[in-house]
């Protein structure tokens, strides 16, 4: 037992508190001093298992304080000469000692004056002590071990008894049937004995030989039989079988040996550590760490024992009881595989502590742990349960249907899989939140809104924030200068609900904006192309777009956003607003939010139970999306394409992983094929329950809440806007509120219709609207009795409002025609007739009118066309949403598609001769139709390829004439090109590790030849010198370009170089190295370090995470992560299913962060430069690896031993 214990003194006195008030038992005693003659009297309280003794009863702060936990309590007899030749006869004294167990330490001496009191405390510290707890657990151990070996025995000794007993009703059957056919024999050859003494030799002989060929027959009929036996397939699958249950044991006691080092190794001496004098590490951090892997240990070392004992006679006994006795105990993995991730991020923390630090390297080094960290010790319980599932699965595979134990393996696998199903759903959804976590604690002021749980991150980046004071007079100049750069640049965080802007100091931490930090998405307004008409598109490079942000308690105001290309503008401004779509289309369709900002699901989706329960063709998880709907686990194609084109809601994180890895389950020819449906036939296309619900009634009175807008504030909440109040006095604020998605044009006071921000997708325009103006001498216009007609004045508005009975459709739909045909600009004014309306504005008419019947003289036709409208303008929205997306993230498909991008331009030319067009959905149709049909809009056509092929660029350079700072930009702008065209569907299926993997994955591949080629020619120049200085000299040089290359953010390159330094042709030239200064080599070792592979390269990591990009990662280490990802989880599950979850893994988690962060990225500020592109591709530097190392043992020879 420990010798000491450290205790915290606050919590000592809140104990000996505790004690006074609640203690069990409390009261004076006499406790001996140092002096074997003096008794002192003090005042003792019990509580719990710690006793507590003060001064006196009135004492606040305890003297001392005793652990009775071990201990142990003797009568003493009376101690002589303790009393005073003065004191009056009366009854001695009761005295009694404490024993305690720890070594060292003195027994306490007690004495009270009254036996029955003494015995009182000698009982409470006897419970205190715990020592019957102890002893019974010992007793009931004891006999639980003899009960085992008692049923053991018996079970051999019946088992021998019945072995027995056959072989004697065997025997006695043999002998039976022995005697019968002796007496036969007896009686038949009675009549013949007589002659057998004159029987023939020779037939003797024939008889001998017969008998032998009889005997030689069955022997080779019984061999043929074993032969063929062996050689069936049920022989064979019984020794696969029996292969499985060996590798079974053998994997099961490695892993009870890695527990073991686990706890012996590491837990147990920090534990210790942590009770010392000067701990490196406190017993909470190492709980934190180890959580509960020394019950995990204690598990599996009952399992092994088990499993050994029953290998013995393998194959005769059964293995599944083990399997039902274990599966109850594997809860215990739930709280190890939840906390996993912390307790890796709180042993990060506790490396920093350099005394702990070097505590673990000295367990790491202990020979048991063969060079493992305690990492990987950490990491093995992860893949436990996930080994038990794949061992049963083979195990089965090879047990026969009839065989004792299948019923039993199966009943053991399902339960492995539906707990491990659980594990998965409680990590997904603790990993959101530590993903939120994360970035709140790289914000110094912190971040409330990032602790709500139904906050989603989708994408994170650099972007320039522009001054509003100056926006209008940068110039195309200052726009490219550094100190904008340098003085704007924002890392910008975007999640469902709010977008966060941050500035990043020089240590990696990151600061919220004072003004404008955390910005409300319902309050937001997406413009794409502000200001397009005053020419700020040459100046920016058409590379910003606008949020303007109306918040109810504050002024509003405008945040101008530069994005680094033309393709991120368009990553950006596509997921914000279908964060605003989702926000708004949402409050669509409940009308009102929740006061506690969480977006719901509407009613009429909670009613669907084919959203949200498991079916055939679908299965759920626990986890919610970004719509508030459980995440799909498994579905059918059918399904997802379902979901895909579902007009009540779409998920940006399902939309994101759909378009991400739709290549892996499904052609884009199919997608595009439903896409097409959708829009051409919505109403055989979308199922009927979709219908159905779509026009469901809500439980809300949607007429109170449209005719009820009393303030901006309250009017906020509403996604459909109450009918329209525009008149003559109409201000331009009020007129700019009635849209979310349309820009204020001061200079005119109007609303203009057509210049809305063609970023927000097509369900963004069922934005929340301002209240009308007060109705006090204004003549309101109501948008729900119909609309004025071109020729109608002013004045004649009055007169419509009086006319309950217009045909709401047919107006609605020629209002629409006269804005496409005769207005460019239609505005909302008093002195213009000319109206036109807004998707926002027909939806909340349509909605309406659907929700709430037909008003009075409406008939069945007005609301069969009413509905008809509806679902071909959702429809049609759904599809541009799609299209949209697909065209702004996933360009690459059209480019590598030719066949594609034609039906998809097809489709588009289709949908803008649809005379029925709203003016939003022809503007949105018109940009994908650009965005599409732009050719080199940035320099991501540019290839490795055409570098090669310029034959007109000067000659190649050498490598003296050329400066580090030129080697290491071309260097960067390679990587750069290299890594960017790499398209999407060659990072699924590991294609990169299959055979033909230079047909799959060619740009995979070519981005490895370009690393080995870039690695040979930095050795090869080196070993081109044939002095030692020159040599020095190079390697210096090389590594100079590699810091530079790290400064630029190229850890592919640094990864190039350090490997290359580190090959045996140039590592083991001491020479030369002894010549490399010490700065270049604690450079090199600092280089080293930040791309080592240790710990999953988690320094690269962390590096990756910290900077901002441009950057170029090393592209081996997401390989490394996907294949760890497809081989863990198949593509489809046995019934066929998609595997959606693993979809999801791959998309968001891998391609997400590595495409949109970085791949979409340009380079900063380098330009080509041929002549060292072409010194950097000449193949003909390149000497190869023997080569090297002949050319090595040349310049340096061996040492004789």
């Amino acid at each position: 037992m420990q010798k000491s214990v450290r205790y915290n003194e606050g919590h000592a006195l809140h104990l000996a508190f505790l004690a006074r008030k609640e203690g069990t038992k409390r009261g004076f005693l006499s406790k001996r001093a140092a002096e074997a003659s003096r008794w002192h009297e003090k005042w003792f309280a019990l509580y719990q298992n710690v006793l507590f003794y003060f001064e006196g009863e009135q004492s606040g702060r305890p003297a001392g304080m005793y652990l009775l936990e071990g201990c142990s309590c003797e009568i003493t007899p009376s101690a002589k000469g303790t009393r005073s030749t003065t004191e009056p006869l009366r009854r001695p004294p009761y005295y009694f000692t404490v024993l305690f167990g720890h070594e060292g330490q003195k027994p306490l001496e007690l004495r009270c004056e009254e036996e029955q009191d003494g015995k009182e405390w000698m009982e409470a510290i006897h419970q205190a002590s715990y020592a019957d707890i102890l002893i019974e657990r010992e007793v009931l151990m004891q006999k639980y071990i003899h009960l085992v070996q008692i049923v053991e025995t018996e079970k051999i000794a019946a088992n021998q008894l019945r072995h027995q007993l056959e072989d004697q009703d065997t025997e006695i059957e043999r002998l039976k049937s022995e005697i019968i056919a002796l007496n036969k024999t007896k009686e038949r050859m009675r009549p013949y004995q007589s002659n057998q003494e004159d029987e023939d030799p020779d037939i003797k002989k024939i008889k001998k030989v017969q008998s032998f060929m009889r005997g030689w027959l069955c022997r080779r009929k019984w061999k043929t039989i074993v032969q063929d036996y062996i050689c069936s397939p049920h022989a064979e699958s019984m020794r696969k079988r029996n292969q499985i249950v060996f590798t079974m044991v053998e994997a099961e006691s490695e892993y009870v040996h890695q527990l073991y080092i686990l706890v012996n190794g590491f837990l147990r001496p920090l534990r210790m550590a942590a009770s010392s004098k000067k701990p490196p590490i406190s017993h909470d951090d190492v709980s934190s760490i180890f959580l509960n892997s020394e019950t995990i240990m204690f598990l599996h070392e009952i399992f092994h024992q088990g499993l050994k004992a029953r290998i013995a006679n393998w194959p005769t006994l059964i293995l599944a009881d083990l399997f039902d006795i274990l599966l109850p105990m594997l809860n215990i993995y739930q709280e190890f595989v939840r906390n996993h991730q912390y307790s890796l991020q709180v042993l990060a923390n506790c490396k920093q502590n350099r005394d702990f630090d070097k505590l673990l390297k000295q367990y790491e080094a202990n020979p048991a742990c063969e060079g493992r960290m305690l990492e990987t010790f950490l990491t093995y319980p992860m893949f436990q349960i996930p080994r038990y599932i794949i061992t049963l699965h083979e195990l089965l595979a090879h047990t026969p249907h009839e065989h004792v134990e299948r019923k039993s393996l199966e009943f053991a696998k399902s339960k492995l899989e539906e707990l491990s199903r659980i594990m998965h759903d409680e990590v997904s959804d603790t990993e959101n939140i530590r993903k939120n976590l994360a970035i709140e604690r790289m914000i110094v002021e912190g971040c409330d809104i990032l602790l709500d749980t139904s906050q989603t991150f989708i994408r994170q980046g650099s972007l320039i924030q522009v001054p509003s004071v100056e926006r209008g007079k940068l110039s195309k100049v200052r726009l490219g200068s550094l100190s904008l750069k340098k003085e704007g640049e924002r890392q910008c965080f975007l999640f469902t609900k709010h977008f966060l802007i941050c500035t990043r100091s020089s240590g990696g931490k990151l600061h919220l904006l004072k003004t404008g930090g955390v910005l409300s998405l319902i309050e937001c307004t997406l413009i794409e192309e502000p200001d397009a008409t005053k020419g700020s598109g040459q100046v920016f490079g058409h590379l910003d777009f606008k949020i303007v942000v109306e918040p109810p308690d504050s002024a509003p105001f405008t945040v101008v956003l530069l994005a680094p290309s033309r393709q991120e503008k368009a990553a950006w401004t596509s997921d914000i607003s279908q964060c605003v779509d989702n926000i708004r289309c949402n409050g669509l369709m409940t009308i009102v939010f929740e006061e506690n900002s969480k977006v719901t699901v509407p009613h009429m989706i909670k009613s669907d139970a084919r959203l949200h329960k498991d079916d055939t063709d679908i299965c759920f998880s626990k986890t919610l999306n970004s719509c508030k709907v459980p995440q799909i686990r498994y579905a059918s194609v059918e399904r997802l394409l379902e979901r895909l084109t579902d007009l009540r809601f779409l998920s940006i994180d399902f939309l994101n992983t759909f378009l991400h890895t739709y290549r892996i389950f499904t052609t884009a020819a199919v997608v595009l094929a439903k896409l097409s449906d959708i829009y051409k036939r919505p109403f055989t296309s979308i199922p009927v329950r979709s219908l159905e619900l779509f026009f469901a009634t809500s439980q809300n009175n949607r007429g109170e809440h449209l005719v009820d807008g009393k303030s901006p504030r309250l009017c906020r909440k509403f996604s459909s806007p109450p009918p329209l109040a525009v008149s003559r006095t109409s201000s331009p604020v009020r007129a700019r509120k009635l849209s979310l998605t349309s820009p204020l044009n001061s200079r005119i006071g109007a609303l203009d219709l057509t210049t809305c921000s063609a970023s927000s997708s097509p369900t963004a325009t069922h934005s929340p609207a301002a209240s009308p103006p007060p109705h006090t001498g204004k003549v309101p216009l109501d948008l729900s009795r119909g609309l004025p007609s071109p020729e109608q004045s002013p004045g004649s508005v009055e007169e419509h409002v009086d006319n309950p009975r217009m045909d709401l459709c047919n107006k609605l739909k020629r209002s629409i025609q006269r804005g496409i045909t005769q207005l460019p600009h239609p505005m909302f004014t008093a002195d213009n007739s000319h109206c036109s309306v807004s998707p926002a504005s027909a939806f909340a008419i349509a909605t309406a009118a659907a929700g709430h019947g037909s008003p009075p003289g409406f008939n069945n036709t007005e609301r069969t066309c009413d509905k008809e409208f509806i679902i071909r303008r959702t429809a049609t929205n759904r599809v541009l949403n799609v299209l949209r997306h697909w065209v702004s993230k996933h360009a690459q498909d059209f480019e590598l598609n030719n066949e594609l991008k034609m039906n998809v331009l097809n489709l588009l030319e289709e949908v803008l001769r649809d005379p029925d067009l709203l003016p939003q959905e022809r503007k949105a149709t018109a940009n994908i139709l650009r965005a599409l049909s732009q050719d080199d809009q940035d320099d991501i056509h540019l290839k490795l390829e055409d570098i090669i092929q310029l034959t007109d660029c000067p000659k190649a350079e050498c490598f003296e004439t050329l400066s580090a700072m030129e080697l290491a930009e071309q260097i960067t702008l390679l990587d750069h090109i290299i890594f960017r065209s790499i398209p999407y569907e060659e990072f699924l299926g590991q294609g990169w590790m299959k055979l033909d993997k230079n047909e799959r994955t060619p740009y995979i591949m070519k981005t490895s030849q370009h690393f080995n080629d870039m690695s040979n020619l930095v050795a090869s120049q080196i070993m081109n010198y044939a002095d030692v200085s020159s040599r020095a000299n190079a390697i210096e040089k090389w590594v100079a370009v590699a810091d530079i290359c790290r400064c630029l953010h190229n850890y592919n390159g640094v990864l190039e170089i350090t490997s290359a330094l580190n090959r045996s042709a140039i590592y083991r030239l001491k020479r030369t190295w002894a010549k490399v200064s010490k700065q270049t080599k604690a450079l090199m070792d600092k280089l080293q370090k930040t791309v080592s592979s240790e710990g999953r390269f988690k320094n690269l990591r962390e590096t990756l995470k910290n900077c901002n990009p441009p950057a170029v990662p090393y592209l081996g280490m997401y390989l490394t992560d996907l294949a760890f990802i497809e081989e863990g989880t198949p593509n489809f599950t046995e019934e066929g299913l998609v595997n959606f979850s693993k979809m999801r893994m791959v998309g968001d988690n891998f391609i997400v962060h590595l495409m949109q962060r970085f791949q979409c990225e340009p380079t900063a500020g380098v330009s080509l430069f041929l002549q060292v592109t072409q010194y950097l591709l000449d193949k003909a530097l390149i000497i190869d690896e023997d080569t090297l190392y002949e050319l090595s043992l040349k310049i340096e020879p061996r040492l004789p031993a």
